[in-house]
């Protein structure tokens, strides 16, 4: 059996595709509890996200995993002829390293997919369709991937305006769990930026938006990290000064928060240092805010060059992260083949051990018969020995038909290489 690396990603097929081969977990964990029954291909871990389905798996041949994808997904296997990608042992252990590490995700180095994947294993590993070696090989691109982040600045920049004004917070405010927090509609983007800073364990998060009900969803889903207050949208103004950090972004046509407002602000504040980031367009807060003293004012386009530098600066960081992903699958793919030589050869001397005991008995018993001792041994170890080199022998010429010269060479100068160490060796 191979290793296959499987499946269509928002490189190689559209939404709608990706849509048709996308996987929910209860509709996989009922798929892959039929699939340890099967006989052919029951040994898989299928990843399932927004943006990628792939399924790693060990099988005869690559059509099987094809099939069994077209055909749990109710569609036609030339639907995804052309958008499907293929990998096989080492460069299906690279493509999951890759994946793992954030180098294959369409925003570079972002960390999700990791977890994704480990998600994605534990399902598997508690339907019962992993096995040992297969498992072997996610555990040992969990740890490939642990090291690209820790040893590469690959996921170290802000590259999503979320995490940009996270970090910003960071940087202006050098204790990010004394700070209270006030996002000013909660829409996609505010979210991110709410669910950014909750990871890095500010004090307070203040959700003020229009509507109540969206205010109490992001409430929810940020709730188990942060203390989270939800303030009516009319009450914006006079709540600006519980805040460190204000990010707006209404959709409004009209700015929502005004020079006098921050003044204000600022004066109940003790001119306590603030930071506005305006992710709106048009701006939600006045410009002329930022000649305010202790006021970092933000918008849209200074987030979006620092965005871009960074995201050059991942690129770069990207190279040395696929020169040791490539390093670390060579690695393993040798232990492999290392394991895999040892199993061989413990097989070779078991079988040189049955071949010698049956010699051995048949030379012992002429000899209880009356046989000579001497010209018995001598029969006995021209015996053992031509059936001990038989296989070898054969093994041998048909590497010399090889098309490729060199490889007997190899095998040729290895063995004279043995050859004259067990002459060297004393007996």
């Amino acid at each position: 059996m191979s290793f296959f690396a499987l499946g269509v990603n928002h490189q190689t097929a559209s939404v709608e595709l990706r849509e048709q081969v996308a996987f929910n977990p209860e509709k996989l964990r009922d798929l892959l509890a039929e699939q340890r029954h099967d006989h052919v291909l029951n040994d898989m871990v299928v990843v399932s996200t927004c943006n990628r389905t792939e399924v790693y798996a060990m099988a005869d041949n690559a059509e099987m995993v094809l099939d069994w994808l077209a055909q749990k997904n109710g569609i036609d296997v030339k639907q995804l002829q052309n958008h499907i990608y293929r990998h096989e042992n080492s460069d299906a252990v690279t493509h999951l390293m890759r994946v793992a590490s954030g180098l294959d995700s369409l925003m570079l180095g972002e960390p999700q997919i990791m977890g994704q994947v480990k998600s994605a294993l534990t399902l598997a590993k508690e339907s019962d369709v992993v096995s040992a070696q297969l498992n072997r090989i996610f555990e040992y691109a969990f740890y490939a991937a642990k090291r690209v982040r820790s040893e590469t600045a690959v996921g170290s920049h802000a590259v999503s305006m979320g995490y940009a004004v996270a970090q910003l917070a960071v940087q202006v405010f050098s204790q990010p769990e004394k700070l209270t927090v006030m996002v000013v509609a909660a829409g996609e983007m505010n979210s991110l930026v709410a669910k950014h800073l909750a990871e890095m364990g500010v004090a307070k998060i203040l959700i003020c938006n229009r509507g109540a009900e969206r205010a109490e969803q992001l409430a929810q889903e940020i709730s188990h990290r942060v203390e989270v207050e939800i303030v009516p949208f009319t009450a914006l103004a006079e709540n600006l000064h519980r805040a460190d950090v204000i990010s707006s972004c209404t959709g409004s046509l009209h700015q929502v928060i005004s020079h006098a407002d921050v003044k204000i602000a600022l004066k109940k504040r003790r001119y306590k240092q603030m930071l506005l980031v305006d992710l709106a367009v048009p701006r939600d807060i006045e410009p002329k805010v930022k000649i305010l003293d202790g006021v970092y004012l933000y918008g849209v386009d200074d987030l979006q060059s620092v965005i871009d530098e960074n995201l050059a600066q991942r690129r770069q960081a990207a190279v040395e992260a696929e020169v040791m992903v490539n390093q670390l699958a060579t690695q393993l793919i040798t232990q492999q083949k290392v394991s895999q030589a040892g199993t061989t050869i413990q097989l070779y001397r078991e079988q040189g051990d049955q071949v010698r005991q049956k010699e051995l008995n048949c030379a012992l018993e002429r000899i209880q018969n009356g046989e000579d001792a001497a010209k018995v041994m001598q029969e006995f170890a021209h015996r053992l020995t031509r059936k001990l080199l038989h296989p070898t022998s054969l093994l041998l010429r048909e590497v010399a038909k090889d098309e490729n010269p060199a490889y007997f060479e190899d095998i040729q100068n290895s063995l004279e290489e043995i050859f004259k160490h067990q002459r060297q060796t004393k007996p």
